[in-house]
């Protein structure tokens, strides 16, 4: 592999050209009520070559490894194209290292014949459960082996491994459907998957719990977000207002982004870490072979920092942060985040119900869209909490507002701090889902809209 990337970029007329191989062993299995939809397993090969001319980039993919060469001249061709006033990166370290995950149990280790017999054990079981009319169970392993070369030295293997299934049970009463979901994915291996018979009679309990439930009453009320909520909360609202592309390409984000600006009490603190080991935005060098490391975007109610390529951060005369990453190696790394979480206080779950008459505990993520400071969520399932404490569910619950008023709004932050992964993955610039971890712990949000 070493020789065929050397041969493909070496002695390009460019400011900077990197080459990326992967090969990757996928399976996927797919039951929907009864029936098995999808099982099968993919083996793919294929790369990528990125040039920079002054300022101007050409990217090229390619799945066959002797085409490196022909898409490399296609690249600087359309480097040369879109040529401009000079190529701008921030300098990064020279790196030769190879990289593989420790797990217990590899995936691609596992018969296909045993992936489904676990996934139709827990299909069965919630479609056996009584008031459930159907089901769904998606699972997906990954194994890859990414290998990147750069012009200024840099050459990387790094082995990957992903395992996740979620789970869906439907209940039905006439025109009332109700669904409760879980979804669990890491790199930890095989065994992240295993034995999660608890959460499908979780599932199955939540939808039992969502038919009976009434809808919530719309009006303003103190909220507790439990650790997956507020988590998605911190990676959709406010993550992706980080990522420095998006910053340096908005006047408004730039003014809005300003470092230094107070955005919430001294108490919180959002980060994003990319050395996570075992979660899903578990990244020990990004795409273009930048150490992962862990970047305070808030710290102590404060805007600190954001998240960059090398390009960005030239640009803004800021340091690279290992966030440049792509979906795969058909595709040019942009700025994603890798596990992003708000972290822990010291508030008991117990003290942090404490003097709410008549508030909502919103737990889960439905649903939900962005649009700059702007969000609209939608909490799996919830439970009102009335004089302290947790009472009837309630559904159809729906969190909307300013994400910089909310976070002013954060009034305590829980010890109990969790990250989640989870079979899918993040959306941004026409790659999804790319492996992502967030989490928070409980957080309780005053004066919060809810329709």
């Amino acid at each position: 592999m070493e020789h065929i990337m050397k041969k493909a970029i070496d002695s390009l007329d460019a400011d900077y050209a990197e080459i990326r191989l992967e090969r990757a062993e996928q399976t996927v299995l797919t039951y929907m009520g009864p029936v098995l939809e999808n099982i099968g397993t993919t083996f793919t090969i294929g790369g990528c070559i990125r040039v920079c001319v002054k300022g101007g980039w050409g990217v090229a993919a390619f799945n066959r490894p002797e085409k490196a060469r022909e898409s490399a001249l296609d690249a600087i061709r359309m480097a040369c194209l879109a040529a401009g006033d000079g190529t701008v990166l921030a300098p990064a370290d020279m790196v030769t290292d190879t990289v593989r995950y420790d797990v217990s149990i590899d995936p691609t280790s596992v018969s296909l014949g045993e992936k489904e017999v676990l996934c139709r054990s827990y299909n069965d079981r919630m479609l056996h459960s009584e008031g459930i009319v159907t089901t769904a169970v998606n699972y997906r392993d990954t194994k890859k082996d990414v290998w990147l070369h750069t012009s200024e030295g840099t050459m990387l293997h790094q082995q990957k491994i992903h395992a996740g299934v979620s789970i869906m049970a439907v209940a039905k009463d006439g025109a009332n459907v109700q669904r409760g979901r879980k979804s669990f994915g890491d790199t930890r291996g095989y065994e992240t998957v295993m034995n999660r018979e608890d959460d499908v009679d979780e599932v199955v309990r939540i939808t039992r719990d969502l038919m009976k439930a009434p809808k919530v009453k719309g009006g303003v009320y103190t909220v507790i977000l439990d650790p997956q909520l507020a988590g998605v909360f911190a990676h959709e609202a406010f993550g992706h207002l980080s990522e420095a592309d998006f910053v340096y390409e908005n006047p408004h984000a730039r003014e809005m982004m300003k470092l230094g600006r107070r955005f919430g009490p001294d108490m919180l603190n959002i980060i994003d870490e990319g050395t996570r080991t075992g979660e899903n935005g578990y990244v020990p060098y990004d795409d273009e072979g930048v150490q992962g490391g862990k970047t305070y975007l808030i710290r102590d109610g404060v805007l600190v920092g954001r998240l960059h390529s090398r390009e960005t951060a030239g640009r803004m005369g800021e340091k690279p942060t290992g966030n440049s990453r792509a979906i795969n190696a058909s595709y040019r790394p942009i700025v994603r985040m890798t596990t992003t979480y708000i972290d822990s206080g010291n508030t008991p779950f117990e003290e942090m119900l404490q003097g709410i008459s008549d508030g909502i505990y919103a737990c889960g993520f439905l649903g939900g869209n962005t649009d700059l400071e702007r969000f609209t969520f939608s909490s799996a399932y919830a439970y009102r909490i009335e004089n302290g404490r947790i009472t009837t569910p309630l559904r159809d619950v729906i969190l909307s507002g300013n994400v910089f008023d909310t976070l002013h709004n954060i009034s305590r932050i829980g010890n109990d701090r969790t990250l989640y992964g989870g079979l899918g993955g993040c959306g941004k610039g026409g790659q999804s889902p790319l492996p992502v971890s967030d989490g928070s712990p409980h957080i309780r949000v005053d004066n919060v809209l809810v329709g």
